[in-house]
Formats: C-alpha cells, structure tokens, sequence
C-alpha cells in the first residue's frame, strides 16, 4: 500500500529491513562502529567509557560541548534499532546536536543486543548505566539533580522502562524528564488473544518499520517472557503510572507504533504529545530533512528548558510535579495574564476549574 509520506525522507522511504537471524548477524557484525565525526567536531569533546553490567562490560561516549561547566546536566541516550541493531550515523548526529543545543552532556549507551542478549539485557544494562552515571557523577562533571533519559523506537522501550525501574526500586535518581522519540511500549500488538491497536492494524507494510516486522523480531528480542517483569517489556501495561518524570512524546503519522506513544501519554500525570505529521517510523534517519530538523530542534528546546530551567526568565511555569511540588493552571493564567496583554485569553483563564493538562496544541 502507497501512504501520502513526505518525500523530504527519500530515499528511506523505501527501505524496509528482513528481521531475520542470518541478516541480523550481518548486519551486527559490519554496522559501523562509532563514526569518527564525531571526534572530528571542534566544538565537541569526546570520552570513550566502559560501564560495569551484569556479566561483562558495555561502551558508551561521553559527548559535551566545549566550555560547559560543571556540574553539567546530563541526556542518557538509548539508541533505536529493535534491540537488534546498533545505532546509525544519524543517532550520533543526533546526539550531537542535543549535546550543543540543549546544553547538556549526552551519555550515548551501547546497550547489549539480542540475538545474544535478549530481555531483559537491554534494559538491565540500561539502568545499570543510569546507575553508574549517577555515582559517578562528580567525575563526570554531571548535576546530580539534572539527569534524564531519552530513545528513540527500541530506545524509547528502554527509556520508559528505566524510569519505572529506577522508580520500583528506589533508586536515588529523581530524573528530571523523559524524552520518547516514536517509542515501542505496548507489547499487547501481536500477542496471542490481545486486540492490537488502531496503527498497529493499518500499517503493515508502512517502510522502516511496521507491524509485520515487530511480529517477526518479537520472538528474537523476548524468547522467554516469563523472564522479564511486563513493565519493563510493555510499559503501558505497568500497574502504576504514577511518581514517574514528565515526558516528551513524539510520534509519527504513519507508524504501527504511533498508538503506543498516545496510550502512553494519556497515562502519565504529565506528557507533551507530538504528532509528526507526513513521517513514517524512523523519519529522522534522514536527519538533514526540514521535518526532522525542526524535530530535533523542539526536542533539544524542550530539554533545555528543563535543564536550565532556573535561568530562563519570563517563561512559562511549568505545569507538573517538580520535587515534590505540584503547579495548576491559577499559576500559568497569572503568567498568560503578564505575557498576554488580550482581554480574550485573560478571560478564558480567569476561572480555571480543572488542573492544568500539559499538550502540545498550546505550545505548536
């Protein structure tokens, strides 16, 4: 089936990868290792680390703009590639453009991939990286208080699951937010005896990915269920979505996930939804086009203003729960009142009578 996707995303917009065992193993095996671009950046500094998990060690890069001082925030990226393969060039790409426009430092996370590693790996090594980032801190040059994480596709899994990890077992860490980028969290789609959801049934055939790749790498990336709690593998089906960070979610228009990151939305007490509108799974693979460039940019905005928060003045109170306190819309009309000299808008929020429910309609 032809889907009216933009053809800024040539020519990947014809590629759909075959999630079988004989290409995985190729393709592990010869995707590149981390680009030397990245080292190449005169505005970047770059450390390669090693980070203790269960049974072995996993790398990942330290990424940070030139001059920040310290302590910095930190972004913990989890890369996408359905568990099974290793981030592309644009992940770094990406990285680095969070690094410089959020001001922050990036901890890019080469996680464990199945075939060999199947879940609950991933997301072990995962937290075990937030773990180690957070003790190691000070070394690292990283405020303890300003730490979040943030994937895309399999990497927003991972995401969503550290932060119900790092909650369930009471971990220090009080992550500042959550970024989700397309995510994968509802692993009903395809089971056995489940009714999958509304993208789940359009799109399969959508290019980068679709349902009908997600049912045949299921079996590779979870063999034994039983083996992994159902919130870190499905966290929409968590128990309690409750004392977890605010979230940055962005979905595609034509992608067999955009479902998982609306339900996912509609559970946390605070999430900014994007619609990407045009794109398929992965559009900012293609990450020189117009529509992930402003992407990329709203997602390095969003992070800014939670990282920096204290120095940007004049903006707008931040409707969620932050260390404990809770903010209704009565603050965010006493603001709109300043900032908006309309008689119209100050009307409109003079007698608030529910609490404030962040969305992304107000801010786009």
């Amino acid at each position: 089936m032809k889907y009216p996707i933009s053809r800024e995303f040539f020519p990947y917009t014809l590629f759909k990868a075959p999630m079988n065992p004989a290409f995985l193993r190729m393709a592990q095996r010869y995707m590149p290792q981390p680009p030397r671009f990245v080292y190449k950046d005169a505005d970047l500094d770059v450390r390669a680390l090693s980070i203790p998990v269960e049974g072995g060690e996993i790398d990942a890069f330290l990424l940070s703009p030139k001059n920040l001082p310290s302590p910095a925030p930190l972004l913990i990226n989890y890369h996408g590639g359905g568990f099974v393969l290793e981030g592309a060039f644009s992940h770094y790409r990406i990285a680095m453009v969070y690094t410089k426009q959020a001001r922050c430092r990036v901890l890019y996370v080469r996680y464990r991939l199945a075939l060999d590693h199947p879940f609950p790996t991933p997301q072990e090594d995962c937290c075990a990286a937030l773990c180690w980032a957070y003790d190691h801190a000070q070394e690292l040059g990283v405020d303890r208080d300003r730490i979040a994480v943030g994937g895309d596709s399999a990497g927003g899994t991972l995401t969503a699951a550290v932060c119900l990890m790092a909650r369930d077992r009471h971990h220090p860490v009080k992550l500042l937010f959550q970024l989700l980028v397309y995510p994968w969290l509802d692993a009903r789609n395809g089971r056995e005896g489940c009714t999958p959801s509304e993208s789940y049934r359009r799109f399969t055939d959508t290019p980068m990915w679709n349902s009908s790749l997600s049912r045949k790498v299921d079996p590779l990336i979870d063999p034994t269920p039983e083996n992994t709690p159902i919130a870190y593998r499905s966290p929409v089906e968590a128990e309690d979505h409750t004392q977890l960070p605010p979230a940055y979610i962005e979905v595609a228009e034509f992608d067999c996930l955009h479902d998982d990151g609306v339900l996912y939305a509609s559970l946390l007490e605070n999430a900014e939804l994007h619609e990407v509108k045009g794109a398929m799974h992965g559009f900012d693979t293609k990450w020189t086009a117009p529509t992930s460039q402003r992407m990329i940019a709203k997602r390095a905005e969003y992070m800014r203003g939670w990282f920096w928060k204290e120095e940007q003045e004049g903006s707008p109170p931040t409707m969620s729960r932050l260390h404990g306190r809770k903010r209704t819309i009565e603050s965010f009309s006493a603001w709109w009142t300043r900032a908006v000299p309309s008689p119209r808008w100050r009307s409109a929020l003079a007698a608030p009578k529910r609490p404030w429910r962040p969305g992304c309609s107000i801010w786009d």
